[in-house]
């Protein structure tokens, strides 16, 4: 079982991410609060435990999860590498849009870590809402199946 074990918004682009214990997920605005949550593509990103250790443990850095400026991050489950695919967590309901693709912020956070988190899917995935709802940290993440 999948559990969401993170949540981080920034009030705007580029300041410091705020770590929350839980969260509002809207269809307009991703989640509320959060400066990116307009971009229809882009309105919620998601980071994977797993892939980010793998990244962090080639680069031989401890790093905290927020240094890749997500805004959720999952343990128990690896980047579903298929756009399409809807994730729930708790009553908010996602879709992946596209990869989130690591940009230069990336090395300015640490030398190294964008290539680090260019395979696979590493640095995450990208979703539109789907079904708004509210979220908390300890809420299970579930691939949707009924497609």
């Amino acid at each position: 079982m999948a559990t969401l074990i993170g949540i981080a918004k920034t009030s705007k682009l580029l300041a410091e991410m705020e770590e929350l214990t839980e969260g509002q997920i809207e269809i307009d605005t991703g989640l509320q609060g959060d400066a990116r949550g307009t971009k229809r593509q882009r309105q919620i990103s998601i980071l994977f435990e797993d892939d980010w250790k793998d990244a962090c443990n080639e680069l031989g850095a401890d790093l905290s999860w927020i240094t890749r400026r997500a805004n959720l991050f999952v343990r128990g489950m690896r980047a579903p590498q298929v756009p399409g695919t809807r994730i729930t967590i708790g009553n908010a309901e996602l879709e992946v849009r596209v990869e989130t693709e690591p940009c230069d912020l990336m090395d300015k956070q640490h030398k190294g870590l964008r290539a680090k988190l260019e395979n696979d899917w590493r640095g995450g995935v990208c979703c539109s809402v789907r079904k708004p709802g509210n979220i908390k940290i300890g809420n299970d993440v579930k691939i949707v199946t009924d497609i």
